[in-house]
């Protein structure tokens, strides 16, 4: 009951603005980058919001849904993205978010390497 409370209020108030709340300081090419946009509503809470709220564009990739996947041969360094709300184009907003540039290796250390013990040096502790 207390959840369904909220939704209705929720769909009572108003979007007075939309802001990015990002999950990462860099975007990774080949790959899905959910991009978050939350809403404030009137009441002061905040709303995450879908495609189906927001039109997503963006300097280069290309968006499916909330995610941004941006070529794997990418050369760009950053990528401009801008959020406009589909109800009321006054409000929109746009961001500038880096690329990752360096590579993930093909492979993450172990525990063993991560890990490591250092032996005790005797004497003071």
């Amino acid at each position: 009951m207390g959840l369904m409370f909220f939704f209705g209020v929720v769909r009572s108030q108003s979007v007075d603005s939309i802001a990015f709340h990002l999950y990462t300081d860099s975007l990774k090419k080949g790959q899905h980058n959910y991009i978050n946009v939350d809403g404030k509503l009137s009441g002061g809470h905040w709303l995450p919001l879908t495609s189906k709220e927001i039109q997503f564009s963006s300097s280069i990739g290309t968006f499916e849904g909330n995610d941004l996947v941006l070529p794997i041969n990418c050369n760009e360094e950053k990528v401009e993205v801008k959020a406009l709300f589909k109800t009321d184009s006054s409000k929109s907003k746009s961001i500038v978010i880096w690329i990752k540039q360096t590579p993930d290796p093909d492979k993450l250390p172990g525990l063993d390497q991560i890990i490591k013990t250092p032996k005790r040096k005797k004497g003071k502790h």
